[in-house]
């Protein structure tokens, strides 16, 4: 995974050693699996702890990513503890949800474990990206006292709004995405070498993997289901401090101002340009010194060494630079800017009005009434919800969705403008049906007409008032609604223009509504409300991020290379369109401990003009494992389908494993939900 521009390092100021597994035994009697790296002399030197708790399994899955970080702050004064969840990799256990309070309760134990070793000093921290990111802030919320602070990367406050499910109460595509992720992922097995009854704990997995997708059917509006582990409940349990990192190609970015102004302990905030990935080793760049920042971070909370982080502005961004619509950049270019505080000051609101005359401008126009049907096949060119760097998962130029949608714009601009937070839409609208959708995208637009997306946000009209309590719409009825665009940080040259673009409809990112609909928007009482900051002196005078660093990588050989594929293919005839992605790992072995493994994933978007009750999901997830030197072979085969009539999701998924040629296990499911004004 290093990259030529990463520097790896292999001298430390600690010598460090690697405990490859030992178990943790949890009050229940299940022993959790567990990976730790520490300073060679840590029971004669004592060091603070860091924990990362994830259910992708730390021999393969994360391995590559462990392997970069870990013996990196071993090397500098920490233990580190790479834990796999109850029920993932090699612990024992099922993994029935994500984020259950089982969950929590194991983190409190092994925290309590850890600070008792004789290597560790007692105070700990978290680290971890996406479920590694949620799980930090949900068990800082529980207040362990051995936990003293936190790095959250690209995760939310709030799991209903800002999580992988739902934008706005519109459901996401890759709410399907995700949760056939986990089907498949929870098929693997414990692996023979740490774990002697591993074929009894895998066939006992593959008895219980009922697929998420079925009981997250049974939660389309805010309620129980996602408030839990919501930390946006109740801000004030948290009390460790909190480095909260994100990146403005990743789907994660909003929760990091919101978490920034409702926090009252100790916090950070800092954006990249980067998508759903380690800020030393992510995509879009620059990357930066990620590893040495949150060094800093530890010291200060775990070491008590006064580093100077806490003097430093509270909220640091990446200012993006103007670039032309690209499905894969190395590089966004920019500058880092900041602010002292969140919400800040030096943000300013600026209102243009949406006429009739397709205007954006500080000046309302004539009313007027636009009506929003939009084609049930725009959107192709929308890429990933949450972007990984991969090639392309970025939007193309918008202008052919933007000929599909209702649009206003600005002038070209007779200066620059930048905008950094959440732009606002306050609507006036009605529809000829009880559930309707709008669909926001933010353009920056070239003097040659090229349309680049820089932010986007989704409104289930039923939805407008509260996610909790949705009531259907009226139909005619005029309803002023609110429509919050995504965070973002964004330069717009002079002589550009700045576009809004509406749709009801922009497949496959969203499942569409359940009927045909018209949405009338009234032109010059609606209007865009933009976050507007002026740039600084002190923009120049920010602590420099030093250059990418990482441990040694995983050293691994390749058996079959990866392939990432995204294909349109549209029907004329029929009407028909369906997207293809295909996102296959490839196969490597990892000669340190003969394991072979790899992953092949392929999604199909298939949807007919006119009617969205054509929609269709697919997805196929494919997992591998061998042990050459044993004869050790596994499959597992995972479908899941989604569909929707006007009243209804029907869902359909199987299950296939495999030993060698063999089939072990198979099931089927065939699951029928109401659709809950959705």
């Amino acid at each position: 995974m290093a990259a030529d521009d990463i520097d790896v390092v292999t001298q430390y100021p600690r010598m460090a050693r690697e405990i490859e597994n030992t178990w943790i035994t949890m009050p229940d009697g299940v022993k959790l699996a567990a990976r730790i790296w520490l300073p060679d002399d840590a029971e004669d030197d004592p060091v603070p702890a860091i924990l990362e708790f994830l259910p992708y399994r730390k021999r393969d899955s994360t391995a590559d990513r462990d392997l970069l970080v870990h013996p990196y702050y071993a090397g500098n004064g920490y233990a580190c503890v790479r834990v796999d969840i109850r029920g993932s990799g090699d612990s024992d256990g099922i993994l029935e949800d994500e984020y259950l309070k089982s969950e929590q309760d194991d983190a409190l134990e092994i925290l309590a474990w850890i600070a008792s070793q004789p290597w560790c000093t007692g105070k700990c921290g978290m680290i971890g990206i996406s479920w590694g990111g949620f799980n930090g802030l949900q068990v800082a919320a529980r207040r362990p006292p051995e936990l003293k602070a936190i790095v959250t990367i690209a995760s939310t406050d709030d799991r209903y709004s800002d999580d992988i499910h739902y934008m706005g109460g519109v459901m996401i595509n890759d709410n399907l995405s995700w949760g056939s992720t986990m089907f498949g992922m929870n098929t693997r097995p414990p692996d023979p070498a740490l774990v002697d009854n591993w074929r009894e704990l895998w066939l006992q997995r593959l008895d219980a993997n009922d697929p998420w997708m079925i009981k997250w059917l049974g939660h389309q509006r805010r309620d129980a289901q996602w408030k839990h582990g919501s930390v946006i409940e109740n801000y004030a349990d948290i009390e460790a401090a909190v480095y909260a990192v994100g990146g403005w190609a990743d789907g994660y970015t909003n929760a990091i101002p919101r978490m920034l102004a409702g926090l009252s302990c100790p916090k950070k905030g800092l954006v990249g340009p980067w998508a759903h990935k380690y800020p030393h080793f992510a995509e879009p760049g620059p990357r930066i010194g990620f590893l040495q920042e949150t060094l800093r971070w530890w010291d200060y909370w775990l070491k008590d060494i006064d580093t100077g982080i806490m003097d430093e502005p509270e909220y640091r961004v990446w200012m993006q630079d103007s670039a032309p619509p690209a499905l894969w950049r190395s590089e966004h270019l920019g500058r880092w800017v900041a602010e002292p505080c969140w919400p800040s000051p030096n943000i300013q609101q600026k209102t243009l009005c949406l006429n009739n005359d397709g205007s954006l401008s500080s000046t309302a126009g004539e009313s007027g009434k636009a009506p929003i049907h939009s084609p049930m096949t725009m959107g192709q060119r929308q890429g990933e919800w949450c972007q990984y760097g991969l090639v392309p998962d970025h939007p193309a130029d918008q202008r052919e969705d933007d000929g599909c949608s209702v649009v206003f714009e600005t002038e070209p601009m007779a200066e620059a403008m930048e905008l950094m937070g959440a732009p606002a839409l306050s609507l006036d609208v009605s529809a000829d049906r009880p559930n309707a959708f709008l669909i926001a995208r933010l353009c920056n637009v070239a003097p040659d007409g090229t349309s680049t997306r820089i932010s986007y946000g989704a409104l289930n009209l039923t939805h407008r008032d509260s996610h909790e309590h949705p009531e259907a719409l009226e139909p005619g009825r005029n309803y002023r609604v609110r429509l919050q665009i995504n965070d973002m940080a964004q330069q717009i040259p002079a002589g550009h223009r700045l576009r809004v673009s509406l749709s009801n409809q922009l497949w496959p990112l969203f499942w569409p509504s359940p009927e045909p609909v018209t949405v009338i928007l009234s032109t010059g009482s609606s209007t865009l409300a933009l976050p507007v900051r002026t740039p600084r002196d002190d923009d120049s005078a920010l602590h420099p991020f030093g250059p990418p660093e990482s441990a040694a990588p995983f050293e691994t050989v390749t058996l079959e290379p990866g392939d990432y594929q995204r294909l349109v293919r549209h029907d004329d005839t029929t009407g028909e369109t369906r997207m293809t992605v295909i996102n296959d790992s490839g196969l490597v072995h990892d000669p340190a401990i003969d394991w072979v493994f790899g992953s092949r994933m392929e999604q199909h978007f298939d949807i007919t003009e006119g009617d969205p009750t054509s929609a269709r999901m697919t997805v196929h997830w494919t997992y591998r494992f061998q042990r050459p030197s044993t004869g050790f072979d596994i499959r597992t085969e995972t479908r899941s389908t989604l569909t929707g009539t006007k009243d209804d999701w029907l869902f359909w998924a199987d299950c296939e494993a495999f030993e060698g040629a063999h089939r072990v296990f198979a099931r089927t499911w065939d699951h029928c939900e109401p659709r809950d004004l959705n």
